[in-house]
């Protein structure tokens, strides 16, 4: 094939390249693969202003020393020189850390005749705000150790039982002094809770908490939770959702189980059910209507429920654990502030 022959080829060839060229110009846009095409996106409106929760910290040594003080006086039964004197620390305390104190004395039948002579003391912190948290738990201590082996007539000491719910009730009131919140808590010790009849009726225990349920320190009183605490002090302490509390406020015993496994004191805040037990919260709820919980240690089930030093010598500073007062008061001061910051 000669040159003269290939040039008409050539030219054809050329234009039919800038044919395709053009083709594929004009085509692009329909042969590019799809693709989504999003709109710039829009400021958008700011975060809500979510408030920090700023937890101060529970100091289990104060605790401790809470506790220590009330032993010292000697088993705080009702009708002796020592129960007289604590009661009177107490009031001191609660005012030393601004609080409004109402002091309602009860007397009540024992069951073993005569009369139980006591006061429940109530420590309102705020008293002029409707919002209010209560946390209660009692302050006498049983005149016969029934459940020892020896000196079964005489009184025990009650570190635990009394002693350690008082020791953190005080140490939350001096913490609120120190570090002040927008709603108003009442902390109430009742009187004359643990003298009852163990074979006996229901209604021989709890004289305080029964009185003061039936006579409120204020009109048609509801607070926005009620917490009950018994037992909270002792070494093994085991706190199960006692069944109570869970049939009157299972939401709120929710609640707090989850925030102290979240602030790491699942050992003692165990998420199962337990039975009732008859305790000062019963009596609120029956005759107050108010759904108050309860914390109390159930380290075992059966006769021994409540521990191998309840209503026994044993029940004495020796059995106290500042770890165990710490989760407890922790768990507390958790529940006062974060409901303050409206994240309860």
């Amino acid at each position: 094939m000669s040159n003269k022959s290939k040039r008409p080829v050539m030219a054809y060839a050329m234009i039919a390249v800038l044919v395709l060229v053009a083709i594929a110009y004009v085509a692009r846009p329909f042969l590019a693969p799809k693709t989504t095409v999003t709109s710039p996106a829009q400021p958008s409106s700011p975060a809500p202003n979510i408030p920090q929760v700023a937890v101060p910290e529970f100091h289990a040594d104060s605790a401790y020393l809470f506790v220590k003080k009330q032993v010292d006086f000697g088993p705080r039964v009702p009708n002796t020189t020592a129960h007289k004197k604590c009661g009177e620390w107490l009031v001191k305390e609660f005012k030393r850390y601004g609080f409004v104190v109402i002091e309602q004395k009860v007397s009540a039948p024992y069951y073993k005749g005569g009369f139980l002579n006591g006061v429940n003391i109530i420590a309102q912190y705020k008293p002029e705000l409707t919002k209010r948290i209560c946390i209660a738990a009692h302050w006498d201590t049983r005149n016969e150790a029934e459940k020892d082996t020896k000196d079964q007539n005489k009184p025990i000491d009650g570190a635990d039982d009394g002693g350690s719910g008082i020791g953190v009730l005080l140490e939350l009131a001096r913490t609120l002094h120190q570090n002040p919140v927008d709603i108003g808590v009442d902390l109430i010790c009742f009187d004359l809770e643990d003298n009852g009849d163990n074979g006996g009726s229901n209604d021989t225990w709890c004289l305080g908490s029964q009185y003061w349920a039936k006579n409120l320190h204020r009109p048609a009183y509801m607070p926005y939770y009620a917490v009950l605490l018994d037992l909270v002090g002792a070494k093994g302490a085991k706190f199960y959702k006692e069944g109570i509390s869970m049939d009157v406020a299972p939401n709120l015993v929710n609640k707090i189980w989850d925030m102290a496994n979240v602030l790491g004191y699942g050992e003692y805040f165990i998420p199962e059910n337990r039975g009732g037990v008859t305790d000062d919260h019963l009596f609120v709820i029956r005759h107050a209507r108010i759904p108050m919980i309860d914390i109390i240690s159930l380290p075992y089930e059966g006769e021994k429920m409540f521990g191998d030093h309840h209503h026994t010598h044993a029940d004495n500073m020796d059995i106290i654990d500042k770890n165990v007062l710490k989760a407890v008061g922790q768990t507390m001061t958790e529940l006062i502030y974060r409901t303050n910051n409206g994240v309860m």
